[in-house]
């Protein structure tokens, strides 16, 4: 089976999505041929800006490329690709900075399209437009899989071929066996995510004396208290350093967004798992399914710095429970997510009725 896999623009966060299901699939011994769409969006911006500079002078009135004109640009090629290698599939991920006139002549050239939309339910109004695309009362996307299991009933709205499919970690990056870095620093606390508001205003809430914490990503100028500047690593962190990170400190911290309506697991809760990281998790519904008493949850900040001082004390606990969670989340690697991609895959394009006849 031969499938294009577009990444899906940003070349962080859903990036680790991209990897791991790429992993997965050549793990099963699929010919993925990966589409770099974030290196193109790159290119065609500079192109598209050099062009329009030497044009400018001549045609004063000639308008400036738009971010449609450089996602249609960085999104052209895809189709050659597709039809050059004659791919099963062309499967994207996230998919909302992919131009969807291409899709739709994706679509017109008999090519198979599905999405993951890893982004639900932030974004999810942008990816529901995707899902539910249409060109002449023809579905453009044949299939899609949400990482929400909430945003379920509202992708079926507009597709009928949805599935659920969890989020994952990587094998060869989240091990509670890699060799310790040297280069990588040990705190008490750990967080390694973006700044957003609802993070912002709950660190601040928690008294952080006598604690080590370190604050990785977005958060410089973003109105954290003065005591908690001194905790930020500014800048994008690899999914490698990131796992160092969660390795080496005493307490993985798991915050997700409180304006949304959400119940799933994030990335984060199965890679701190796989690196044997003791964490303590903000609650969803999902975290005492998978984990049970293996991953304490707060739905406060008072709460939380309760429960971080509690757990600081009991380094014994913690490495109980850190030699048991890798076991927690053994079938949850993308080389088992990809299995459920493929099953799906075959099921929503109707092979799998296909391959039973022929056995039959």
């Amino acid at each position: 089976m031969r499938i294009l896999l577009i990444q899906p623009g940003p070349s962080f966060s859903t990036q680790d999505v991209f990897n791991g299901l790429d992993y997965g699939l050549q793990a099963h011994g699929l010919m993925v041929m990966p589409y770099r769409l974030d290196q193109r969006i790159t290119v065609a911006a500079k192109w598209l800006k050099a062009m329009w500079r030497v044009k400018h002078k001549r045609t004063k009135d000639l308008p400036k490329p738009t971010t449609a004109d450089i996602l249609y640009q960085a999104s052209c090629d895809a189709l050659n690709i597709a039809l050059k290698f004659r791919v099963d599939a062309v499967v994207l991920v996230s998919a909302t900075f992919f131009h969807p006139d291409v899709l739709v002549c994706m679509k017109r050239a008999g090519l198979k399209i599905y999405a993951l939309f890893t982004e639900s339910p932030y974004d999810e109004d942008k990816e529901l437009a995707v899902a539910g695309m249409v060109d002449d009362g023809v579905p453009v996307v044949d299939g899609c899989w949400t990482t929400e299991r909430l945003s379920m009933p509202r992708f079926k709205a507009v597709n009928t071929n949805v599935r659920y499919l969890r989020h994952a970690w990587h094998p060869e990056r989240h091990s509670a066996y890699l060799p310790v870095r040297e280069d990588v620093p040990s705190h008490d606390v750990v967080f390694v995510g973006s700044g957003f508001s609802e993070r912002i205003n709950f660190l601040n809430a928690i008294d952080w004396t006598g604690i080590d914490l370190g604050l990785y990503g977005t958060w410089k100028d973003l109105g954290l208290k003065k005591e908690l500047r001194p905790c930020i690593q500014e800048g994008n962190v690899s999914n490698d350093f990131a796992a160092a990170l969660y390795r080496k400190a005493k307490i993985g911290l798991n915050l997700y967004r409180h304006a949304f309506a959400a119940e799933s697991l994030n990335p984060r809760a199965y890679e701190l798992a796989a690196c044997g990281a003791f964490s303590l998790s903000e609650y969803r519904a999902e975290v005492p399914e998978r984990f049970e008493d293996l991953v304490p949850t707060f739905r406060t900040a008072p709460e939380a710095e309760a429960l971080i001082r509690t757990w600081l004390d009991k380094p014994i606990d913690r490495a109980v429970a850190s030699t048991a969670l890798p076991m927690a989340v053994a079938k949850d690697s993308w080389v088992h997510r990809a299995t459920t991609v493929l099953d799906d895959l075959l099921s929503m394009s109707g092979k799998q009725a296909e391959l039973l006849e022929q056995s039959a």
